[in-house]
């Protein structure tokens, strides 16, 4: 989500911090300036900890999750109920729907269904264009026949299918003299898994979409504030006075990290309302490696989010008015982008891959995790490649930063903010 920020606001606090700085050490050259990153980090956050229009984001997002969560659990609770037209007095029918309805759930059954008994045809039709039966089932040639007003219910006629060769089979059983027992014996057929408790592939789908979406709300929406910030006070000509008390690096560390932990607050709070949401839903069973992949999830992303963080300010740097932000953010939007598509529909080989890949490997990795694809030691050294990735844009972005940021005139291509930093 992209926020504003009240330029009166930013520069109210900017002056207030630079006041505080003055009070402190004064000069840049002071050593009193060794804490100024400090005094930024804490007003970007409560600069955008008090922003209305990221407040109402959260809540905004944070509605929808608990929303889609009470939407799974209403799913998942619900039963379907059916009501099935038979013959009057045919016994095998009503045999046939009961059999149905006592399938249980882990069969795929759980429906409630009831048998409504019809004296004729013309009345079963009747009840089917009325609405007050879902089907009718009655004796066919060689068989039996399931008629609805249009096609029948999939879930309904699977189940009668099941019930009708369950009620089949204990008539024939009860002519020849024996009865379905010793004619099914040895027939059961169970199943198992070679991965064990893995999680299974529809759960892991929605798992990994829900950390892909994550990541690329953070990621933007925090990516998108720095730039503007930045952007903000150097077409103010605020961030010249700023440079006469604040290095600017420390000026962008302050900015980096606040926003780190403005963009690190807002996914753990997003995912501490899904976790809470789940253990309501059907999937409560998966939490335990759910949580484990989350946590992985948060620590990759607070490293993550620092280089681009970091890139983010000198997109906004390299800008000299808003509007050019477009054109300067467009890689990073781009990459994150990429990310986002490309993370929550990898699978095999292509997944691992992207696991060791910054930053893709923010949502990758932590998916493997959850799916026990990955050995113990591979998140650590996914999280070694990432980090070693934050440090080196954050390096080169602190000397384009310093080279762009008090340029005019228009946008400042990376060479030219790389040259001027000398």
């Amino acid at each position: 989500m992209t926020t504003n920020t009240d330029p009166g606001l930013d520069r109210l606090d900017q002056r207030e911090g630079l006041d505080r700085l003055d009070q402190r050490g004064g000069g840049r050259d002071d050593e009193g300036t060794r804490g100024a990153w400090l005094v930024v980090m804490k007003r970007e956050i409560v600069v955008r900890a008090l922003n209305k229009t990221f407040l109402v984001g959260l809540l905004v997002s944070v509605a929808i999750i608990a929303a889609l969560a009470a939407f799974m659990a209403w799913q998942g609770s619900k039963t379907d109920s059916f009501t099935v037209a038979v013959p009057a007095g045919d016994a095998a029918a009503t045999a046939a729907v009961e059999s149905a309805a006592a399938i249980p759930e882990e069969q795929g059954g759980g429906a409630e269904l009831t048998a409504l008994e019809v004296p004729d045809d013309a009345a079963a039709r009747a009840a089917l264009a009325d609405g007050d039966a879902d089907g009718w089932l009655h004796p066919g040639a060689g068989g039996w026949v399931l008629t609805g007003q249009a096609d029948p219910d999939s879930a309904l006629t699977r189940l009668l299918t099941a019930g009708v060769a369950e009620q089949t089979l204990d008539a024939n059983a009860e002519a020849a003299g024996t009865t379905t027992a010793e004619l099914t014996a040895g027939g059961t057929l169970s199943t198992d898994r070679v991965d064990g408790d893995a999680v299974d592939p529809q759960t892991l789908f929605f798992a990994s979409f829900a950390l892909a979406l994550l990541f690329f709300i953070g990621a933007l929406g925090s990516g998108q504030m720095i730039a503007g910030s930045v952007v903000e006070e150097k077409q103010s000509r605020l961030v010249e006075i700023m440079a006469t008390a604040v290095p600017l690096r420390h000026l962008l560390a302050g900015k980096i990290l606040g926003s780190s932990v403005v963009a690190l607050a807002q996914n753990v709070v997003f995912a501490a309302v899904g976790l809470a949401a789940l253990s309501f839903t059907p999937t409560a069973s998966i939490l335990p490696s759910l949580s484990t992949s989350l946590v992985w999830f948060v620590l990759f992303f607070a490293v993550g989010f620092l280089g681009l963080a970091a890139l983010y300010a000198v997109a906004g740097a390299l800008a000299s008015r808003t509007e050019d932000l477009q054109h300067t953010t467009t890689p990073m939007t781009m990459a994150i982008m990429g990310v986002y598509f490309l993370t929550f529909s990898a699978s095999g080989t292509f997944e691992t891959v992207l696991s060791y890949v910054p930053v893709a490997n923010v949502v990758s990795m932590p998916v493997r995790v959850l799916s026990g694809d990955a050995a113990w030691w591979e998140p650590i050294v996914s999280l070694l490649i990432l980090a070693a990735f934050a440090v080196v844009a954050l390096l080169v972005s602190e000397r384009a930063y310093r080279g762009a940021l008090l340029q005019t005139g228009g946008r400042i291509g990376w060479r030219s903010a790389l040259r001027t930093a000398g």
